[in-house]
């Protein structure tokens, strides 16, 4: 009933990355990022209080078989898995938030959770009934607590890509017993993806890095074959640098690894960016100005909440991409 603690280096790199975006990167996001989370600052759901079809009997990422019998009262341990939730229209049910959860319908919901900071008393004081994690949820004595006080935790795997969105839609539909929302959610985002880059001429891809900024504790990363960003940048038509040329999920940025890579187009987090000091800080990090990406001030940003969660707005964030990366954007 519980997270196995055995994490793929993927779904850790993924989950660091979500996790340290928005908890350490604090500064404000500038006014050229206004209209890009206006954009995607909602959810929109399939359906308007969509009643759970309970008990249902599910088996999760841990192998655990779970037999829930309510959901009136819903923890989600992830912004990812919150969006799923109130997009099958069960917001009204969630009564806590991850720090992740950055849309507007969830914003005054209590934080219990900073990704791999779980508060069991928090969690527990608000009488939930049903909890939803990942693998890489912690730590793990939070969740042997919560447990302990006889509250179910349905475990799912981290979104590694754009592939899992519909995989994990599905799971958490069928958690509630709503299979029929979760099969019209999967079709219309992936309606949303397969629209987002119509009309572009994708017949020259950019060569795309991926950068995880921290710049308040100068943590400067780059991208590689497992970062989970591939197979965003390649639906918006472009070429993941990192993962082309890089092993591993995550690398120290140097310029080595940078004229490696080549970018042609440095992919970054709004809130990294802000951290460095825009553009103009980013181009002072060496090796950067460098690259084709920085001799042409080339840099794609994307919300920090939304940017890997792969699921119900994927099909926004590929288009935005896409704009950026094909000459459309601002």
């Amino acid at each position: 009933m519980r997270p196995d603690p055995r994490r793929t280096a993927r779904a850790t790199a993924v989950g660091a990355a979500l996790l340290l975006a928005l908890t350490a990167c604090g500064a404000s996001e500038s006014e050229a990022d206004t209209t890009v989370e206006e954009a995607v600052d909602r959810v929109e759901p399939i359906a308007d209080d969509a009643e759970p079809a309970l008990p249902t009997t599910v088996t999760d990422a841990t192998g655990a078989t779970l037999t829930i019998d309510a959901a009136d009262a819903i923890v989600p341990l992830s912004g990812s898995l919150s969006e799923i939730v109130f997009t099958l229209g069960l917001g009204d049910r969630v009564v806590a938030r991850d720090i992740t959860a950055t849309f507007e319908q969830a914003a005054d919901l209590p934080v219990v959770s900073h990704g791999h900071d779980i508060s069991a008393e928090g969690v527990l004081s608000l009488q939930p009934d049903l909890i939803l994690a990942e693998t890489s949820s912690g730590p793990q004595t939070a969740l042997d607590q919560i447990a302990a006080a006889g509250v179910p935790i349905v475990v799912f795997d981290p979104a590694d890509g754009i592939d899992a969105a519909a995989e994990r839609i599905t799971a958490v539909a069928d958690v509630f017993g709503v299979p029929d929302l979760g099969a019209q959610l999967v079709e219309r985002t992936e309606a949303g993806i397969a629209a987002a880059t119509e009309g572009m001429d994708l017949s020259d891809p950019p060569r795309v890095a991926f950068l995880y900024l921290r710049g308040s504790a100068s943590v400067y990363m780059i991208g590689a074959r497992d970062s989970g960003a591939t197979s965003l940048i390649e639906a918006a038509g472009g070429i993941d640098a990192g993962a082309e040329a890089l092993e591993g999920d995550f690398l120290e940025l140097t310029p080595e690894a940078l004229a490696a890579a080549a970018p042609d187009v440095i992919l970054v987090m709004d809130k990294g960016l802000d951290s460095v000091g825009g553009v103009a800080g980013l181009l002072e990090i060496p090796g950067v100005a460098q690259t084709p990406a920085g001799e042409h001030e080339r840099i794609a940003h994307l919300p920090d909440g939304i940017m890997l969660n792969y699921g119900p707005r994927t099909g926004d964030v590929v288009a935005d991409l896409a704009r950026q990366l094909h000459g459309d954007a601002e």
